[in-house]
């Protein structure tokens, strides 16, 4: 009889944990950013409307965006190789990476580098479609690897201590604050 209770006991700690777990990468720090009616892309502030979009200050790459823009990027679409959406969490349901990765690799979607190293070591990507649908989000980018594993800065890298406060009112210090800590946690967990 013992063993069962035990048994038990495992099992239901184990499935809180499991339900933390799932709600820590879901639902928790994650808030909603309505009402924003430009984003910048390449330098240049681009007017939008209908924006839903979510976003953490636990990490950049928790940012995904959905919205419309009357122009058209398909002229600018370059400098954006190797972007791939990242999942979005199942309940803000106008981000479908899956389906924007597939519509970008047919040509359905033209992608673009909305920004590059804002915050430092990520870069912001638009997904944009013809009948003016965009999809925003961040991913990593060979400067942040550099930075979160340790390594030397690739070529072509500013100094994320030299680099100055970005439009966002995010100081880079704060990012780079943000990565050593990040890097820290990682260091531990292995």
């Amino acid at each position: 009889m013992k063993g069962s209770i035990l048994m038990g006991g495992t099992l239901v700690v184990a499935a809180a944990m499991g339900i933390g777990l799932w709600y820590s990468s879901n639902s928790a720090y994650y808030y909603e950013v309505e009402g924003v009616t430009e984003v910048t892309v390449g330098g240049a502030v681009v007017p939008v409307a209908d924006y839903h979009g979510i976003d953490a200050d636990t990490s950049p790459l928790k940012m995904r965006a959905c919205f419309t823009v009357d122009r058209d990027f398909a002229a600018e679409a370059s400098g954006a190789e190797g972007a791939e959406p990242l999942v979005a969490p199942t309940w803000f349901d106008c981000f479908d990476a899956r389906q924007i990765s597939k519509d970008l690799q047919s040509g359905a979607a033209a992608v673009l580098l909305a920004r590059s190293n804002v915050p430092y070591g990520f870069d912001t990507f638009i997904a944009h479609y013809p009948d003016g649908r965009a999809f925003m989000w961040r991913q990593i980018n060979a400067c942040g690897e550099a930075l979160f594993s340790g390594n030397d800065r690739p070529e072509g890298c500013p100094d994320p201590a030299q680099q100055s406060e970005q439009k966002t009112g995010a100081v880079l210090s704060n990012a780079v604050q943000n990565a050593d800590n990040t890097a820290n946690m990682i260091e531990e967990r292995t």
